[in-house]
């Protein structure tokens, strides 16, 4: 399944921009115009080294508050996807953490992006921010409300979270229940950033007719495996200099994982 207009037939590879901490949180030490200039640096590393499409993310902020940011970081982060959708001719997302959704799905209609990565779409779990609750409600009336037609990709049994609260369920339910809330596609992942998902988890997902992306722990050695089964691969951390997520995007990495999608013979 192609993801994007601009992808050829085979896995999308989409590359994150991790901004820095932004303006009020725990980690801030930039200026928002460090801030932009750092983004603007990975999105041109991530799109000479070969992606498909971009996503930016405020991971530095942590820790995060649930469900909810402030109008310094909904500022900031239209500020950076409007620059980066400016600049490059890729379909770009947003994720705005934790869970703030409906932050995420105004910003992308107002700044030109084409999707955003919800947390707690449907459903709900127990993650370090605490108890999150779904979403899907707020976030497609507010789409609705904005004549917008931007894609929601939807984590399922997210990164970070206990799932025991949804534990008397299969993934395959649970599938079936995003796709029933309104997700256009699904997001599977390891247990937190850079570990890797479990490769069957993507045939179970996909038993309710979306895209499935992987969204965490993709790298040079299993891209392959991943790469023949999911519609899209979600890379952050290994492409950074020496596989740390803090770290600027290393061109040379990016392209090490976008020659090996272009080899690769799809099932």
């Amino acid at each position: 399944m192609v993801l994007f207009s601009n992808q050829k037939s085979r896995c999308a590879l989409i590359g994150m921009i991790h901004l820095g901490a932004l303006p009020g949180t725990p980690g801030s030490c930039k200026s928002v115009s460090q801030i932009m200039d750092d983004a603007l640096f990975d999105a041109e590393a991530l799109v000479n080294g070969g992606c498909d499409a971009l996503l930016v993310e405020n991971m530095a902020d942590l820790p995060y508050l649930n469900g909810h940011v402030g109008p310094e970081i909904v500022a900031c982060m239209t500020m950076a996807v409007d620059r980066v959708v400016s600049r490059f001719d890729l379909p770009v997302g947003i994720q705005v953490l934790a869970a703030a959704n409906c932050e995420a799905m105004a910003i992308a209609s107002c700044a030109g992006a084409s999707f955003i990565r919800a947390e707690c779409f449907a459903y709900a779990h127990i993650a370090d921010e605490g108890m999150m609750n779904a979403s899907a409600a707020e976030v497609l009336r507010l789409r609705k409300c904005l004549g917008s037609n931007v894609k929601v990709w939807a984590d399922v049994q997210k990164k970070h979270s206990c799932h025991v609260i949804t534990g008397d369920t299969s993934l395959e339910n649970l599938a079936h229940g995003f796709e029933f809330c309104g997700a256009d596609a699904l997001i599977v992942t390891g247990v937190s950033t850079g570990c890797a998902a479990n490769i069957d988890d993507i045939d179970k997902a996909k038993v309710a007719g979306l895209p499935v992306i992987i969204g965490s722990g993709i790298d040079v050695s299993n891209i392959a495996a991943f790469g023949a089964k999911a519609d899209g691969l979600i890379v952050g951390s290994w492409i950074k200099k020496d596989g740390f997520w803090r770290n600027p995007v290393d061109v040379a990495r990016v392209r090490l994982l976008a020659d090996a999608l272009a080899k690769l013979p799809r099932e």
